[in-house]
């Protein structure tokens, strides 16, 4: 059942507390899984950020709990920490800066309630039960993962408890009826059509895929077959392999056998290091190499170097995009409020977790209530554009409004070269030898 605190004095006090013990500085990361740690405000890592004191303190109503089961370790420790950081950017603004959620006549704290539930769908499904059952949060925001949506999703529309995610993007999450699943990105299946577009208008013919074996990358790699054959290119091979893969040799092997134009790789953050190392190793440079989530970290440029060059990815969101809003501002606003706190630039599972929260935000006060029912229809009736996009959700859930861009990474930098109209720099193609880097 839905609850809005309203102790305005347990919200000082929280505040007091956390002014106690050295401002925001509220956040500590725990690595057991059953342990919470709550977020009243982000943790911020260099001076300029906001610091709560007395005479900042505001006059809330209540506190609005929301509950997240986000990888602090595990497979996807590292887009976890977008995911979280994403969040807590948010946290930060919606607290300090903007002074609460509005309901109604009032202003509300917000505080996000974490658990690490390790990269493992069955212990995100856990966590998310204790989330509603046990810490009685109000509303919750996705893990990373489709395979952790997947799980964590099914929990929350069996006790009826809203869920909006960003990091969940297969279409199998929408195809279950759920009433309480809603998401700002742009679905999987469409994650590989700007940039197999491009390729082909340059000329590309033919294409292999590689996906590993989860909802997410199978998402993508129907997508891209698709997409593939739209485009008039020859499908050439597909193939799966299991998730923790350590050693993709043997599929880069045959696919140098059949010298595609094209390799598409749909997996996680470790896969792409691990084509683009095993493609290098074997001398094997096709024209194109489009690979999910990798290449538009930054850090993916850190990690490969000169060998990033060329490699074209999907891209939720970018810094040079022209979105804008009266919340975050453009892109670039954004990436430099999140350089403030973080100390690196968003990765783009990092903007759309703070879109994510900013989406749950704008539906509560456009219903003035945090009554289920009232949200929810909320979130059908949003229709706005964000920094990080347009948002607006079908009856699924889906958000319908927000193109998938590509980028490639070229002297170093991560351009958006696709579609057109949000492109800032042509695609280079094809690929030079991985010698000529």
């Amino acid at each position: 059942m839905k609850r809005l605190t309203t102790a305005l004095a347990m919200s000082l006090a929280l505040l007091l507390m956390l002014t106690a013990c050295g401002g925001d500085d509220t956040t500590t990361t725990s690595t057991a899984a059953a342990t919470p740690t709550t977020a009243a405000s982000a943790t911020p890592t260099t001076a300029g950020s906001s610091d709560t004191t007395m005479a900042d303190v505001p006059e809330f109503a209540g506190t609005i709990k929301i509950g997240a089961a986000v990888s602090d370790t595990g497979t996807y420790a590292r887009e976890g920490q977008d995911t979280r950081h994403g969040y807590d950017t948010w946290l930060d603004w919606v607290n300090n800066e903007y002074g609460g959620i509005k309901v109604g006549n009032d202003r509300y704290n917000v505080e996000i309630i974490y658990y690490d539930d390790e990269g493992d769908s069955d212990t995100a499904a856990t966590l998310v039960e204790k989330l509603i059952t046990e810490d009685e949060v109000d509303f919750l925001l996705g893990p990373y993962s489709s395979g952790l949506t997947m799980s964590t999703s099914a929990i929350a529309e069996k006790y009826n408890v809203i869920m909006v995610e960003g990091n969940g993007s297969s279409e199998t999450i929408f195809e279950r009826g759920f009433k309480n699943i809603f998401a700002v990105l742009t679905p999987a299946g469409n994650y590989t059509q700007s940039a197999l577009k491009a390729l082909a208008d340059l000329g590309a013919k033919s294409v292999v895929i590689a996906y590993e074996d989860a909802a997410f990358p199978t998402s993508v790699a129907v997508g891209a077959e698709k997409w593939a054959k739209e485009y008039g290119m020859d499908v050439l091979a597909v193939e799966t392999y299991p998730v923790d893969v350590s050693d993709v040799s043997a599929i880069i092997t045959n696919f140098k056998a059949l010298d595609p134009d094209v390799f598409v790789g749909g997996g996680h953050y470790k896969d792409a290091l691990l084509f683009v190392r095993a493609a290098k190793e074997q001398g094997w440079a096709p024209g194109g190499m489009v690979i999910t989530v990798g290449p538009s970290n930054p850090e993916f440029v850190t990690e490969v170097g000169a060998d990033a060059e060329y490699i074209i990815g999907p891209t939720q969101w970018e810094r040079t995009m022209s979105w804008s809003d009266e919340w975050f501002g453009t892109p670039e606003e954004y990436a430099v409020r999140y350089e403030a706190l973080w100390s690196e630039p968003p990765s783009y599972q990092a903007a759309e977790s703070t879109a994510t929260a900013l989406a749950l935000q704008l539906a509560i006060e456009a219903a003035g209530t945090i009554d289920t029912d009232s949200v929810r229809q909320a979130l059908y009736d949003l229709d706005v554009t964000t920094f990080y996009g347009p948002i607006n959700f079908d009856e699924t859930g889906k958000n319908v409004a927000k193109p998938m861009g590509s980028i490639q990474i070229q002297d170093g930098v991560i351009n958006v070269v696709a579609p057109a109209e949000a492109a800032v720099a042509e695609v280079r193609y094809p690929m030079p030898p991985w010698s000529d880097r």
